[in-house]
């Protein structure tokens, strides 16, 4: 009775989604209504269950409903940061709130705190993203389905840099190759998302503060590969839009028709409040059959 109290409560909380389309008016029914989840950070602080689970059950008030969630990683709060057994309590108990609270197909990819990068035990087996694919019961680091007369590529954008000291943003040749094949066959008349963690493309790192005379792009921060992978994406016109997380600031930006998408963080500043003027939130994108969007970032 608690349970289905709160939910009432939470009724009057909901936004519609506006139509705002890649480039012209919906003018099919929708395919496909989508929520982005990213940048939970889930961890047993700050009162983050609680949180998360309004944003879950927030989430699946939405009318019309939502049919899949598309997760953009860092799920947990940090890998990195934490000794393996409050790890696997972080998945634990992000494993559980997820059954218990949300009846929905999810697909993911991970992000550089699902990541498991501390040299000192590099011969074990939580080294890397295999723990992490295990938990989330993923068989590969990048992959594709068709759903409602979309293709959605989800691939995977967190490597180390050359020297193993710390993360960028790319595919490498051998994802690049995949993805590159990916698209020279699929049906060029099917619309085609794609998913990262990191952002392809984002001016979300000109908003900085105390510039004096130049902006530093860290490689941390967008794809190095993006001038390789926006020359890819201009030879196929069925790429509509990219989501991302990473950054935790809601951006939408088009650039050569292709709309690219920063869906802020569920954890907002890692559940320490809004992360400057973007609040903890969601993206809910409805995908229409003529391959137009509508989208909104929704904060819960």
């Amino acid at each position: 009775m608690k349970r289905r109290s709160a939910i009432k409560n939470l009724g009057g909380l909901l936004i519609a989604p506006s139509i705002i389309t890649g480039s012209t008016t919906p003018n099919s029914s929708p395919s496909l209504r989508i929520a982005h989840l990213t940048d939970i950070h889930l961890k047993d602080k700050f009162d983050a269950p609680a949180r998360f689970t309004k944003c879950l059950r927030h989430m699946q008030l939405q009318r019309p409903k939502v049919d899949l969630v598309l997760n953009g990683g860092d799920i947990v709060f940090d890998m990195n940061k934490e000794n393996i057994e409050t790890i696997k309590n972080q998945w634990k108990l992000y494993k559980s709130i997820w059954s218990n609270e949300a009846a929905l197909p999810v697909k993911y990819v991970l992000g550089n705190h699902d990541i498991w990068w501390n040299e000192n035990d590099r011969a074990k087996a939580i080294y890397g993203k295999q723990f992490s694919m295990d938990q989330l019961g993923l068989d590969h680091l990048y992959y594709s389905f068709t759903q409602s007369g979309w293709k959605f590529i989800l691939l995977d954008s967190v490597h180390l840099d050359v020297d193993s000291t710390w993360y960028i943003g790319k595919l490498g040749e051998a994802q690049f190759t995949w993805l590159e094949n990916e698209l020279n066959n699929t049906d060029p008349t099917v619309p085609v998302l794609v998913m990262t963690h990191i952002p392809i493309l984002t001016a979300t790192n000109l908003i900085e503060d105390n510039i004096v005379n130049k902006w530093e792009m860290l490689g941390g921060d967008m794809h190095t590969d993006v001038a390789k992978i926006i020359s890819l994406f201009n030879k196929h016109p069925n790429v509509k839009l990219c989501l991302s997380g990473h950054i935790h600031l809601r951006e939408k930006l088009v650039y050569n028709k292709v709309t690219y998408i920063c869906n802020g963080a569920v954890s907002g500043a890692w559940w320490e409040g809004n992360k400057r003027e973007t609040g903890p939130g969601y993206g809910i994108i409805d995908l229409f059959s003529d391959g137009s969007f509508s989208e909104n970032y929704i904060n819960y």
